[in-house]
């Protein structure tokens, strides 16, 4: 069964950086798009991004565009998440998900089972003011 891992979340300063990877296992994800997504604590979990699986089509949350960029290798089976200027609203614990198919739909940034099927387990991002 196909696994997802996320990485590279902590604590940093408001205006700073943070990478996050999403490492796949147990199958390739390369023929379909992932989302991020966070969710802040009393929160619902909301979309960030979405890449297609070529990496060809990318779309952001207007919160976030214009200081986050993702991107993916599919030859290490992995997805990122670069972010920068980073404010404390920022602040959840942000989560990768596989899509059903290849392109990111018109929806992409709802957390819906008929789109994304595996999920992450979160890494927790903290920024301080």
């Amino acid at each position: 069964q196909l696994q997802l891992v996320e990485s590279g979340g902590g604590l940093v300063q408001s205006g700073g950086s943070l990478r996050l990877s999403c490492a796949a296992s147990g199958g390739s994800v390369d023929a379909y798009a992932i989302g991020w997504f966070r969710q802040a604590p009393g929160k619902e979990r909301e979309g960030v991004s979405c890449i297609s699986s070529s990496g060809r089509f990318t779309n952001y949350a207007e919160s976030v565009k214009g200081r986050f960029t993702v991107s993916r290798d599919n030859a290490k089976n992995t997805v990122y998440l670069q972010m920068n200027s980073l404010k404390p609203e920022d602040t959840a614990v942000y989560y990768c998900a596989t899509a059903k198919v290849a392109s990111c739909s018109s929806m992409w940034y709802r957390r819906d089972p008929i789109f994304y099927e595996y999920w992450g387990q979160g890494t927790q991002v903290t920024v301080s003011s």
